[in-house]
C-alpha cells in the first residue's frame, strides 16, 4: 500500500500546478519588459551624449572660424552652430587662437527626471 500511496500523492502534486505556468510566464513577460525600457533608456542616453560631443566639436571648430573677426564673432559663431544642433551653449572661452566650449543637451529619462548630457571640446590652429 505505501507504493499506492506514494504514487496519488505525485499525482495530486501535480494537478495541483495547474496555473503555475500562467504566473511564471508572467514574470518573464515582466522581466523582458523591464530589460527593454533599461536598454531602451540607456540607448536614449547614450545617443544624447554623442550628439552633445558631435554639436560640441562642431561648435568649436565655427567657433575656431570665426576667431579671425574677434573673439565675440567666434562666441558667437560658436552658439549658433551648437544651437544648430539641437544643443545649448554654456561656456565658451578664448585663449590665444584656441577656442573651448561647453555644450548641453537635454536628455528625459521618465523615472529618473531630466538630465543634461554634457560635452566639452576645443578648437584652434595646429602648432
Amino acid at each position: 500500500m505505501p507504493a499506492a500511496e506514494g504514487t496519488i500523492g505525485i499525482r495530486r502534486l501535480a494537478q495541483d500546478d495547474d496555473g503555475l505556468a500562467s504566473i511564471l510566464g508572467a514574470f518573464v513577460v515582466a522581466a523582458v519588459v523591464l530589460v527593454t525600457a533599461m536598454v531602451l533608456y540607456t540607448g536614449g542616453a547614450v545617443a544624447a551624449r554623442h550628439r552633445a560631443q558631435s554639436a560640441a566639436d562642431f561648435a568649436a571648430l565655427a567657433g575656431a572660424a570665426a576667431l579671425d573677426s574677434g573673439n565675440v564673432a567666434g562666441c558667437d559663431a560658436a552658439r549658433e552652430a551648437a544651437e544648430s544642433n539641437g544643443a545649448d551653449l554654456d561656456d565658451c572661452r578664448v585663449e590665444d587662437w584656441d577656442l573651448q566650449v561647453r555644450v548641453h543637451v537635454r536628455v528625459a529619462l521618465s523615472r529618473f527626471g531630466v538630465r543634461d548630457a554634457v560635452a566639452v571640446a576645443r578648437a584652434g590652429p595646429v602648432e
